[in-house]
């Protein structure tokens, strides 16, 4: 599905003091490269707020003035792309994932229509949170209808500037959807970053975060099954030695990287290394309860 993604990434934080809120780090990652990571696949992706440091390219623009409030810099962002659909997210969303993304880029369809239909549906859609509350920086937007009521706003107040996003959504048509109750959970406050660092060390969670925060630092995109690997460094920690976990995981992940590169599909690779792996720690495990068993018995 082809869209572009805006990011807003501006505002006073008064509630943080002033602090840059978007480079603010969750799980030792900044909380705008979080809600990068989610929309990896966007055509065109425009961040509207002071350029910094992102894990991948973006175009950057400003609200004029800055500091012009949502409608403005949903206006300024929008002005960059092309795309019929848009994807539109504020920068502090820690837990907001791929999936809920590809549930909102499909969801825009009229109630009893095929997401398919989408182009004749709805002009968008948005999240509603657990509360029941609607989001509209969490949301898809058809172009077409926001580019016109965004006019329409201007026309009628001279200015976008101060206008609340409740102003432009009253006029859309838009679907809401319901996606994991952490998806629309912001960092407004310094109680709101604290409660979302202390969310990803959860026992639940934090193997599934560890390891997402991982391949986007390495700049990896590789399906990862936590139990194959977990399950072979049980093995070589207990047949072999506990050193061996880490340097035989190690070991399986270059050689799935070197099967990959003779044109091997990499998710394949990492099953098939980790499988002959251990295959052979059991193996070693066998063989050295075997030597065991045959001392006790001739002692």
């Amino acid at each position: 599905m082809s869209y572009d993604a805006i990011v807003l990434a501006g505002g006073a934080a008064r509630r943080l003091g002033g602090a840059d809120k978007p480079a603010l780090s969750v799980g030792g990652r900044a909380l705008l490269d979080r809600v990068l990571d989610a929309c990896p696949d966007a055509r065109t992706t425009v961040v509207v707020g002071g350029r910094r440091p992102t894990a991948r390219p973006v175009h950057w623009t400003r609200e004029d003035p800055p500091g012009g409030g949502p409608v403005a810099a949903l206006e300024a962002g929008l002005r960059q792309t092309t795309a019929e659909l848009v994807l539109v997210l504020s920068a502090d969303l820690p837990f907001l994932d791929r999936d809920t993304v590809r549930v909102l880029l499909a969801a825009p369809a009229r109630p009893g229509t095929d997401a398919a239909d989408a182009a004749d549906g709805a002009d968008g859609a948005l999240l509603r949170d657990p509360d029941g509350r609607d989001q509209p920086l969490v949301a898809a937007y058809r172009a077409e209808p926001l580019r016109r009521e965004i006019a329409l706003l201007a026309a009628e107040h001279g200015t976008l500037t101060g206008l609340p996003l409740r102003a432009l959504t009253a006029e859309l048509d838009l679907a809401r959807v319901t996606s994991r109750p952490l998806a629309s959970f912001d960092c407004d406050t310094w109680d709101d970053l604290a409660a979302a660092r202390a969310r990803i060390r959860e026992h639940g969670s934090v193997l599934e975060q560890w390891i997402t925060a991982v391949k986007s630092e390495l700049g990896i995109d590789l399906p990862v099954d936590t139990k194959t690997l977990l399950d072979l460094a049980r093995d070589a920690a207990h047949g072999v030695a506990r050193p061996a976990a880490p340097l035989t995981t190690f070991l399986v992940g270059y050689a799935a990287a070197h099967a990959a590169a003779t044109g091997a599909d990499p998710a394949q690779a990492v099953a098939e290394a980790s499988r002959k792996a251990a295959d052979l720690a059991l193996r070693w495990a066998d063989e050295a309860a075997a030597d065991s068993a045959e001392q006790n018995g001739s002692g």
